[in-house]
C-alpha cells in the first residue's frame, strides 16, 4: 500500500514534466518555423554551437563593414546584369499586353523602361547577354515601329476640300476675323502681299500628293509666309517644322544648312506630315490641330473622352492647348478672307511675284558676300534665294545654289576665281549645371559670354537654369595671345626654400614654375587634396640636375625641337623639367637641359 502511496503522485509528477517539456518544444519550433514570420520571409537557419555563432557574428560584422559608404559617396546598390536583363524583358511584355488592349501610352512607357534598363545593363565584350541585349534592343525599337503604325487608319474619302462655309457662325472663328480686321489687319495683309513668293509652288507641291488647295494657306497664320520665322517653341520656317519633326519628314540640318528654311522641301515634308495626319484623324480640321501641337497629344486627349462622344474637331477644341483651340479658326477665318475679302472689309494688296532662280551645282565652300559682289548683286540677292544657307556660305560638299536667271555663266567664272572659304570651327565644351550656378559664374569660368552662352543654347532666360541642365560652353578656335606668365619667387625660411600661394595659382602651375611635379610638391609638403589656400606656405625643393644648365624659351620653340638641338632624349627634357608631353612652354620661360657637351 504504500508503494502504491507514493506511486500515484510520482506518475502525475513525471506527467506533468512530460508536458511541460512539449510546450517548449513547440514554442521553440514556432519561433524558428518559417510559416511564422509575420511577412512569411524564411528566416536562416540558426547556428548549433558557440562556435557557429562566433562565424556567423564575424562574417555579420564583416559585412556591415563592407557595407559601409564612403564619406561623400551615395550607395549604390549593385544588380545582377542577368535580373536586370529579366526586368527589361518583363517590361517588354508588359508593353505588348498594354498594346494589344490599346493602351498605347502605358505600351510607350513600358518600352521606354525597358531601353532604360538596357542603357543601365554595361556588359564586358565577352559576355554570354551580348545577344540577349541586341536582339531586345531591336524587339524594342521594332515595337516603337508596330504602335504607331497601328494607330493609322485607313479613310475611304480623302476629303479633297476643307468645310468652310458652315463653320462661319461659330463664335470662334468669328473673333479670329475680327481679329484679323483690326489688331492684326497690318499682319495679315502683309503676309498676304508675301505669299505671291511662294504661294504657286505650295500649291503645285499638294497637287502632286492630293491634298486640297486650302492647305495652301496654312503658312499665313504659321509665319506670315516668313521663311525664317523662328517662334517660342523653336519652330522655324514657312511651315513651323520643329527640329524633331523635321529630320522625321526628312529635312537635312547641320552647321551649314538647315532645310526647314528651304521654302520647296519644307513644302514637301509638310505635305507627307498632314496626309499622314489625315489617315490618323480621318478629318480636316482635326488634323490641323494635330499639326499645331502634336497628334500624340490629340490622341491622348481623345482617349479621354467618353466612347462616340466627340464626333469632330468643335466637340475637341474646348480642351484643347489655348493655342491649338485658337488654330483651326483662325485658319477657317484666313480662307474666308480670301475668298470674300470685301465681304470682310478688306481690300488686299496685290501679291509679290513669284521667286524666278536657275540652279548649279556645287561642291566647295564659297562665302555668299564674296560670290555677290563678283556679280555685281547685292548681298540680299542670292541670301533671298537660298534662305536655308546658315552661315551665308555654300557647304563643303554637294550644293544646289539657286541664282538669279541668266546669271549660269558668271558664276561658273566667278567660282573658278574665288578662294576656297574655310569656315571658323564651331568648338564647345559641355558643362553640367551645379546646384547654386549661376549663368554669369559659368562665363566667368570659361571666358566667355553670357550671350554666347544663351545664344549656343538658344535659352530664351539667361536667368534661369537648373540643376543638372546640360550646356554647351563656346570656345575659341583660334590661337589666343596669352599674357607674360606671372613671375613666382621662393623665399628662405631657415634652410627651406618657401613658396606663398597666390590668388589663380595651382599645383600645376607652381610646378611648371619652379621644374618639379606636382606629386613631389604633395610628398613635400604632406599633404593629399590638390586645393591650395592663398597665403599657404609650400616647400619646394628645386636641385638643379648635375651637369644641367639652364635655357631660356624663345618664341616658336617646341620641347621636341630643344630636346632635338642639345642631342637630349625628350623624356628626359619632359622629366627633368616636370613637364609632361601634353604641357606647354612660353617664351622667357626657363628649362634645364643637359647636352652632350655637358656630359
Amino acid at each position: 500500500m504504500k508503494k502504491s502511496k507514493y506511486l500515484i503522485p510520482a506518475v502525475l509528477i513525471v506527467f506533468f514534466l512530460f508536458l511541460w517539456n512539449c510546450s517548449l518544444s513547440h514554442k521553440s519550433e514556432i519561433q524558428t518555423s518559417p510559416a511564422s514570420s509575420p511577412r512569411g520571409d524564411l528566416i536562416p537557419p540558426q547556428p548549433e554551437s558557440e562556435e557557429d555563432v562566433q562565424t556567423v557574428t564575424e562574417e555579420k560584422d564583416q559585412k556591415s563593414e563592407d557595407s559601409l559608404p564612403e564619406e561623400g559617396v551615395p550607395v549604390e546598390e549593385k544588380i545582377d546584369p542577368f535580373v536586370m536583363l529579366e526586368e527589361a524583358l518583363d517590361a517588354y511584355q508588359d508593353s505588348r499586353l498594354a498594346w494589344e488592349k490599346g493602351d498605347f501610352d502605358t505600351a510607350l512607357q513600358a518600352l521606354d523602361e525597358a531601353y532604360s534598363l538596357l542603357l543601365k545593363l554595361d556588359l564586358p565584350s565577352d559576355s554570354s547577354l551580348i545577344q540577349q541585349k541586341n536582339e531586345l534592343r531591336l524587339l524594342i525599337a521594332q515595337r516603337i515601329q508596330e504602335i504607331y503604325a497601328s494607330q493609322l487608319t485607313t479613310v475611304w474619302n480623302n476629303h479633297q476640300t476643307i468645310p468652310i462655309a458652315e463653320n462661319e457662325s461659330i463664335e470662334d472663328v468669328k473673333y479670329e476675323i475680327k481679329e484679323f480686321q483690326t489688331r492684326e489687319r497690318k499682319f495679315f495683309e502683309e503676309a498676304y502681299k508675301r505669299s505671291g513668293r511662294y504661294h504657286q509652288m505650295i500649291v503645285e507641291e499638294l497637287r502632286k500628293v492630293g491634298l486640297p488647295e486650302e492647305l495652301s494657306w496654312m503658312p499665313l497664320i504659321e509665319s506670315w509666309f516668313k521663311v525664317k520665322a523662328y517662334s517660342r517653341a523653336a519652330a522655324l520656317g514657312l511651315w513651323q517644322f520643329i527640329a524633331s519633326t523635321g529630320y522625321r519628314f526628312g529635312l537635312k540640318r547641320d552647321r551649314f544648312i538647315d532645310e526647314r528654311m528651304d521654302p520647296r522641301k519644307s513644302t514637301q515634308a509638310a505635305a507627307k506630315y498632314l496626309n499622314e495626319l489625315h489617315s490618323h484623324f480621318g478629318d480636316w480640321t482635326t488634323a490641323l490641330a494635330g499639326y499645331n501641337c502634336g497628334e500624340f497629344k490629340v490622341k491622348r486627349i481623345l482617349r479621354t473622352q467618353r466612347p462616340n462622344y466627340l464626333d469632330n474637331f468643335w466637340d475637341l477644341h474646348k480642351i484643347l492647348p489655348k493655342e491649338t483651340a485658337r488654330f483651326v479658326p483662325r485658319f477657317i477665318a484666313t480662307l474666308l478672307i480670301i475668298r470674300n475679302p470685301e465681304k470682310y472689309g478688306f481690300n488686299l494688296p496685290e501679291p509679290d511675284l513669284p521667286i524666278q532662280f536657275e540652279t548649279i551645282s556645287m561642291n566647295s565652300p564659297v562665302k555668299i558676300s564674296a560670290l555677290s559682289k563678283a556679280l555685281g548683286l547685292k548681298e540680299e540677292e542670292l541670301n533671298s534665294l537660298n534662305p536655308e544657307l546658315r552661315r551665308q556660305s555654300t557647304p563643303n560638299y554637294e550644293y544646289t545654289l539657286k541664282i538669279p536667271p541668266g546669271y549660269r555663266e558668271r558664276v561658273l567664272i566667278a567660282l573658278n576665281s574665288l578662294p576656297t572659304w574655310i569656315p571658323p570651327e564651331t568648338t564647345y565644351v559641355l558643362h553640367y549645371v551645379r546646384r547654386g550656378e549661376t549663368l554669369s559664374e559659368i562665363a566667368r569660368r570659361y571666358r566667355t559670354s553670357i550671350s554666347s552662352i544663351a545664344r549656343l543654347n538658344r535659352l530664351r532666360r539667361i536667368n534661369f537654369i537648373t540643376p543638372g541642365q546640360r550646356l554647351r560652353i563656346p570656345t575659341r578656335a583660334t590661337r589666343i595671345n596669352v599674357s607674360p606668365r606671372p613671375v613666382r619667387k621662393l623665399i628662405r625660411e631657415g634652410k627651406k626654400p618657401i613658396y606663398v600661394v597666390k590668388r589663380g595659382d595651382s599645383l600645376y602651375k607652381i610646378a611648371n614654375s619652379f621644374k618639379t611635379t606636382v606629386e613631389k610638391i604633395k610628398r613635400d609638403n604632406n599633404i593629399q587634396s590638390d586645393i591650395l589656400n592663398v597665403g599657404q606656405k609650400l616647400v619646394i625643393q628645386t636641385e638643379m640636375p648635375a651637369g644641367a644648365t639652364t635655357y631660356t624659351v624663345k618664341s616658336g620653340d617646341t620641347p621636341l625641337e630643344i630636346a632635338r638641338k642639345y642631342g637630349m632624349d625628350l623624356t628626359t627634357l619632359l622629366d627633368i623639367n616636370g613637364l609632361t608631353y601634353r604641357s606647354k612652354i612660353y617664351p622667357g620661360q626657363e628649362l634645364w637641359i643637359i647636352s652632350k657637351n655637358s656630359k
